[in-house]
């Protein structure tokens, strides 16, 4: 098995938009994970000025980088040569379909904690359910998320 360090190290993400703090558990069938949101984080200054709340799209997102985009790297490394293949390559996720309904909201200082069980990968496709709950274990968000992940020569 790949460590987790070798995921988060190539998650194509910096600064202020990776929404991955941790990978508990991956394995080629499931992948769980979890993000503290930011309290000083850039989309709550005005979503919603004096009652902020984490927008449905940056929910979204963190669902897709935990659910979709590390465990597609995980599935990746899976084949012996490809952490020599993302050497010296920008790894670029595209997601082609999500389908998420929302459940409870997510404030600042929050953390949250995603699983996802892949559906399918084949052909570098890799479909999932992908879940988010809050500390008190409540379903947050859930939904089907669908992506491949490119690689692109520098």
């Amino acid at each position: 098995m790949k460590s987790v360090t070798d995921i988060l190290a190539l998650l194509p993400y910096k600064s202020s938009f990776r929404f991955v703090d941790d990978i508990s558990f991956v394995s080629t069938e499931e992948i769980r994970g979890e993000y503290t949101m930011r309290k000083d984080a850039f989309f709550y200054e005005d979503h919603f000025p004096g009652n902020p709340v984490t927008p449905g799209v940056i929910i979204t997102e963190i669902m897709a980088q935990i659910g979709l985009v590390a465990l597609g790297i995980y599935l990746l490394l899976q084949d012996g040569t490809a952490k020599e293949k993302a050497v010296g390559k920008n790894l670029f996720p595209l997601l082609s379909s999500s389908d998420v309904s929302f459940y409870k909201m997510v404030l600042p200082g929050e953390k949250v904690r995603v699983i996802s069980r892949k559906q399918y990968f084949r052909f570098n496709k890799l479909k999932c359910a992908v879940e988010m709950y809050n500390d008190s274990a409540e379903l947050v968000a859930k939904g089907v998320f669908s992506g491949f992940i490119k690689q692109i020569e520098n």
